[in-house]
């Protein structure tokens, strides 16, 4: 029997601009009880490049500090699912996450962006039409979309304008 696996709560306060949706936490992330912690995954060296923060060397508690400071918010398009192994391709009944309640109690939000392609597409499902924000479709930063980082990071770049670093 495939085990249920259960995200994480969002991470999020009034004054998110941008919430980055991925689809599931993996395996690593899920033992850890941290968002992206898989060491080969982008997301975080992304965020310091978009943000020009240093987050690699900050504990766990300090990058989501600086993400929340940002204007950036993290959550899941999936609540829960049954999942052997991390890929999002092993998903099987999942249950979505409340991403309007969300959005709906976020009024600085201008911008969700998902995290890899299983994000956007269960995402915008739920999400079309049911906010003013924009909706943009990003590479994962999982390292099993094996895509060079510059190419990732370029993409990845249009989050720049609904950033609170690119208000100054």
């Amino acid at each position: 029997m495939t085990a249920r696996r259960t995200g994480f709560a969002p991470v999020v306060d009034g004054r998110t601009r941008v919430l980055i949706l991925g689809s599931l936490p993996g395996d690593a992330s899920l033992s850890a009880g941290q968002y992206y912690a898989h060491p080969r995954n982008a997301f975080w060296r992304l965020m310091e490049t978009l943000l020009g923060v240093s987050l690699a060397a900050l504990p766990y508690a300090g990058r989501l500090e600086v993400l929340l400071a940002q204007g950036v918010g993290l959550w899941d398009v999936i609540a829960s699912a049954e999942r052997r192994g991390s890929l999002d391709a092993a998903i099987r009944n999942p249950e979505a996450a409340d991403l309007i309640a969300l959005t709906t109690r976020l009024p600085a939000l201008k911008a969700v962006a998902f995290n890899g392609g299983t994000a956007a597409r269960a995402g915008r499902r739920i999400l079309e039409g049911a906010t003013t924000a924009a909706l943009l479709d990003l590479p994962s930063s999982s390292p099993a979309h094996a895509r060079p980082f510059d190419e990732k990071r370029a993409r990845w770049s249009a989050l720049s304008p609904y950033l609170v670093a690119a208000d100054r």
